[in-house]
């Protein structure tokens, strides 16, 4: 009853931000933007997805201390990424499962999870501050929250990383907020943040914080990259850099928004406001939004199934399995 609910609303909210993103522009301009794009741009785009997903993948097997093959690591994030187009979202929870399994311990498995959407939001937070100062339809009175905004988020995580190194004291700042706040009591902080302290330790050893800021570097390039190949063959005027970061933070924020089938509607409405801010048609920015989304999904598929097929593998038997207690607890409520 809960799936078939869940599914109710996925498709509702994909409907709706397709409705609120479609209801002024002509479908067929749409589609004759679309059928106009330069294909070789297009090409290299799908070449750039696939680039961009086995870079993660190195990434991940490092953040599970490479304590399983390369290759079996990638296969694994990649069936994640393929699952994560189900409404249900169950990718996350699947890969930290597959990664148990493989012989990796299991709070190694979860809290890898943890690292990698921490750093995800982090660079997404970051690219806004950069980039929302140089958009030329912004309202002033957005700059300063933003920066602030990103202020705040850089600092908390500092701050988290220095607990995750320093436990006890963390543990004892936590009493302090809850003595002064005691309804906090109820909320069970005391466990989720000893999920997060706990993800966050690969970040406290100086190789494995390399590992993983140098690979989410270079994930996130190969991601902008992506975009901006797609934003060429759309042929859009201006600063085509600036709105490929631009919608590249914006669509990652959307596909965060965990009801909705594939990010259908929240991608393409992303996209649109990116393409806005930055005094691009409407029917121009939706476009980008359906053709990126095309690409990405395209690539999770791609490999998604490749994986599956080399590990013997099938999308029923994995949404079947049981998952670990603590596999589950870390993976809720991440993106892709």
């Amino acid at each position: 009853m809960r799936r078939t609910l869940f599914l109710i609303a996925s498709v509702l909210v994909s409907a709706v931000f397709l409705w609120l993103a479609l209801r002024n522009v002509p479908l067929n301009e749409i589609v004759d933007s679309i059928t106009h794009a330069d294909l070789g741009w297009v090409l290299l785009s799908l070449v750039a997805i696939s680039l961009g997903m086995w870079t993660r993948g190195y990434r991940w097997y490092g953040l599970l201390d490479f304590k399983i093959p390369f290759l079996r690591a990638a296969h694994i994030l990649n069936v994640g990424f393929f699952l994560n187009l189900l409404p249900l979202r169950a990718g996350e929870v699947v890969r930290a499962l597959l990664a148990t399994q493989a012989g990796v311990p299991v709070m190694t498995a979860a809290t890898s999870v943890i690292v990698e959407r921490m750093l995800d939001t982090l660079l997404v937070v970051l690219a806004l501050v950069i980039a929302i100062p140089r958009l030329p339809n912004v309202p002033d009175g957005i700059i300063g929250p933003t920066n602030l905004f990103g202020v705040a988020v850089v600092s908390a995580f500092v701050v988290l990383i220095f607990f995750s190194r320093f436990p006890d004291i963390g543990h004892r700042v936590l009493e302090v907020i809850e003595r002064f706040l005691p309804f906090l009591k109820r909320l069970g902080l005391n466990r989720l943040f000893d999920h997060v302290l706990d993800g966050l330790k690969p970040l406290t050893h100086w190789r494995s914080a390399a590992h993983a800021i140098l690979w989410t570097l270079i994930a996130w390039a190969i991601s902008l990259f992506t975009l901006y190949c797609l934003v060429r063959a759309l042929r859009f005027e201006g600063d085509q850099m600036l709105l490929s970061v631009t919608g590249l933070a914006l669509t990652s924020f959307s596909i965060a928004i965990p009801v909705s089938v594939a990010g259908l509607g929240p991608f393409q409405a992303a996209l649109l406001v990116a393409g806005q801010a930055m005094g691009a048609p409407d029917a121009q920015s939706l476009s980008l939004g359906f053709l990126f989304h095309g690409v990405n999904i395209l690539g999770y598929v791609v490999w998604g199934v490749v994986g599956l097929l080399t590990m013997g593998l099938s999308v029923g038997e994995l949404l079947n399995r049981k998952q670990p207690a603590a596999t589950s607890a870390a993976s809720g409520g991440n993106p892709s």
